[in-house]
């Protein structure tokens, strides 16, 4: 249960005066929607005003304060600016322009003959002096209230910094003096202010990077508190050992030898196996290095052992999909698997329910469907989650509840994490990584063309055609709104058409399950040639005569995703090309991420790449719904004070009492403050 001392933190936002329907809504689309949402909502960056006396153009770009005096007002017919003119002590002019409202709003603002302190960014336009909408007009004697120094916040529609900082100055009176939950010695080495004491000052001066790091820590340590906590009491929980006896495996007819990587791992995961606490391990793999066969392997292990396995995959046509590649590679040995997912009905479903719970299938793949209410395992040992991310804590948590006993979970992800964030996200977690490609596998050739060049581009798609292979068109990421990332699908895909005919498949987000999946079939049976998408293109779809992919826009994206996309090609023998067209006004950020997708295929270089370059950007895809994520610690942070945060939590409970002892009291407040409460046994499904 939460401590009362933070409950004026968690109350609503309309606890803050001034904040009533109107404004709650602009601050919810930011998603401030308590005290402590708008606490945490932390400056991006400050703007440094000069306090002056006399107009001077080498100010220009510059925001200043000055003691001002309107002389004159100039009104623009129909919807034009309303300009106020007016000047310093020493008679020098400069035009205040107001774009919207009336004319009568400004003359209000600024009586003619009065003086004002005027604040605002001084700019030259022709001759003159001006500034556009200053920040503020103020009677002189109130001028104190203008600071040398102001933030800058994120914002939406209806908000302006100024009124955004004064309602986090109000959050920040609410928040109490917390005990001190960092070690001592910690805390002196890096000279860091209390925790209020850093939260007041980074909303004062955002410079301070001090302070920031402070709040930024608090958060990481709570972060790998609460892991370390789900972790120990997921090995606290008896499961049970699976002993494979190697029968089964040794039935498999695998056309190639596993690699050193996968050997190993799956070394790690039967040594996991053998042990009575649940293995609780990740498993991360770039595009096309192997998942799938340690996968197949774990869950022989566990048949082996006498359980049934369970996969689960997040959407029909993946679990289809495994379904056929597993009933192929299991074909002679005598085990039995089955699918099941949200389309099966009727005798079908009955039939595999039956064998579930009879134990006569040995292996379930599918859907969310395998963990509904309907259905029960007769004796369920381990289970393997694909693409992890895509699931939510709770859903993992039903299907192993599923079991008589907490079973092994094996977690995938086919999107390569760097160091920083494995340990950040999956803490509790052991890791092992498939580094290494099987032999025979070519890298997919890149190239990265100009936007001018499209017509040269659909010239070499009419000779992929030609030449009897299949092809996928990313349209970009135009904005937020799905809704534009269809357009620009839909008009592609209509272009596309005037020269390849029906040969030109479409899919996208927004189309039902059943819709998807058959335009998906069309193209696995190469019934259609190019498949035009929007960025939801599923992952792990296997077509290896698609041998080209063509990215729109590629320098809209990040690594991680240009490089998943790219992993939709090369599933087959011979060269896959990926063409990245870009826009003409690139970034230098956009230069280099473009330059390593041409001479990489390592998709945990890219990864550690991605982080550097994107900064503050998204985790690379890998928060998962029903877990926080970082509000306070930026990539850059995490790098620098993660490990430290990690020992500090493992110091607290190896030396310090856990969170019985006095700084454990003061940890557990961190973990409420910092909504890592759940974690302690729920934050996963460890």
């Amino acid at each position: 249960m939460r401590p009362e001392v933070l409950n004026p933190l968690f109350a609503e936002v309309t606890a803050l005066k001034g904040v009533g329907p109107a404004l709650a809504r602009p601050l919810e689309r930011l998603k401030l929607s308590r005290v402590v949402d708008m606490a945490f909502h932390l400056p991006t960056g400050w703007v440094d005003r000069l306090k002056r006396t006399e107009l001077m153009t080498q100010d220009a770009g510059r925001v200043i304060a000055i003691p001002l005096t309107a002389t004159d007002y100039r009104a623009s017919a129909g919807r034009g600016p309303t300009r106020v003119r007016a000047a310093d002590v020493h008679g020098n002019i400069v035009s205040l322009v107001y774009f919207g409202g009336s004319s009568g709003w400004a003359k209000k603002l600024f009586p003619l003959g009065e003086t004002r302190l005027v604040s605002g960014k001084l700019e030259t336009y022709g001759q003159e002096l001006q500034m556009v909408h200053p920040d503020h007009v103020l009677p002189v004697e109130e001028g104190d209230s203008v600071p040398e120094r102001e933030a800058v916040y994120p914002l939406s529609e209806g908000l302006t910094s100024r009124r955004v900082g004064q309602l986090a100055a109000q959050a920040v009176e609410r928040a109490p003096d917390l005990p001190e939950w960092i070690e001592p010695s910690l805390l002196a080495k890096h000279e860091w202010p209390a925790w209020r004491a850093a939260l007041a000052r980074v909303h004062a001066d955002p410079a301070d990077i001090g302070a920031r790091k402070r709040l930024a820590y608090d958060e990481m340590f709570a972060n790998q508190l609460a892991l370390l906590l789900v972790r120990g009491e997921a090995r606290a929980k008896r499961g049970r050992a699976l002993k494979g006896d190697g029968r089964l495996r040794a039935k498999l007819d695998l056309p190639y030898s596993p690699t050193g990587a996968q050997t190993r791992t799956i070394g790690e995961i039967e040594g996991d196996l053998q042990q009575v606490q649940p293995m609780l391990r990740l498993l991360q793999g770039d595009v096309g290095s192997g998942k799938t066969l340690v996968a197949l392997m774990a869950l022989l292990i566990a048949v082996e052992g006498g359980a049934q396995g369970a996969l689960l995959a997040p959407t029909e046509i993946l679990a289809r999909q495994h379904y056929a590649t597993l009933q192929r590679q299991l074909a002679g040995t005598g085990v039995t698997v089955a699918a099941l997912t949200g389309r099966d009905k009727g005798r079908v479903r009955e039939g595999v329910l039956m064998g579930i719970a009879d134990g006569s299938i040995d292996i379930l793949i599918g859907t969310h469907a395998i963990f509904q209410e309907a259905v029960g395992y007769r004796d369920l040992g381990l289970v393997v989650v694909d693409e992890q991310h895509r699931f939510g804590v709770a859903q993992r948590m039903m299907l192993q509840a599923k079991a008589k006993v907490p079973p092994h979970l094996l977690v995938m992800t086919a999107t390569p994490i760097p160091r920083t964030l494995t340990l950040a996200q999956y803490g509790e977690m052991d890791v092992s990584r498939l580094d290494e490609m099987p032999p025979g596998r070519e890298p997919i050739e890149t190239r990265v063309l100009s936007e001018d060049r499209l017509d040269e581009v659909v010239d070499a798609l009419a000779r992929h055609l030609s030449a009897g292979k299949q092809a996928y068109w990313v349209c970009p990421l135009v904005e937020e709104s799905e809704k534009s990332d269809l357009a620009a699908a839909e008009a592609r895909a209509e272009a596309l058409r005037l020269r390849f005919g029906e040969r030109v498949a479409l899919v996208h987000g927004r189309m039902k399950p059943l819709e998807k999946d058959a335009v998906m079939a069309e193209f696995s049976a190469a019934r259609t040639g190019v498949l035009v998408a929007t960025t939801v293109i599923e992952v792990g779809v296997d077509v290896p005569n698609a041998t080209l992919i063509v990215i729109e826009a590629a320098d809209r994206f990040g690594l991680a995703q240009l490089h998943q996309l790219r992993g939709r090609v090369g599933r087959g023998g011979g060269k896959s090309v990926c063409l990245l067209l870009r826009g003409n006004a690139l970034s230098e950020t956009s230069r280099a991420r473009l330059a390593l997708m041409r001479e990489s295929n390592d998709g945990f270089r890219i990864a550690e790449e991605d982080l550097r370059l994107r900064g503050g950007g998204e985790l690379l895809g890998t928060r998962q719904s029903g877990e926080a994520g970082f509000r306070l610690a930026t990539p850059e942070m995490l790098s620098e004070l993660l490990p430290a945060a990690n020992a500090d939590a493992r110091l607290l409970i190896d030396r310090d009492g856990g969170l019985t002892g006095p700084r454990g009291q003061a940890a557990r407040t961190a973990l409420y403050l910092f909504e890592r409460d759940a974690g302690v046994g729920r934050l996963r499904s460890g």
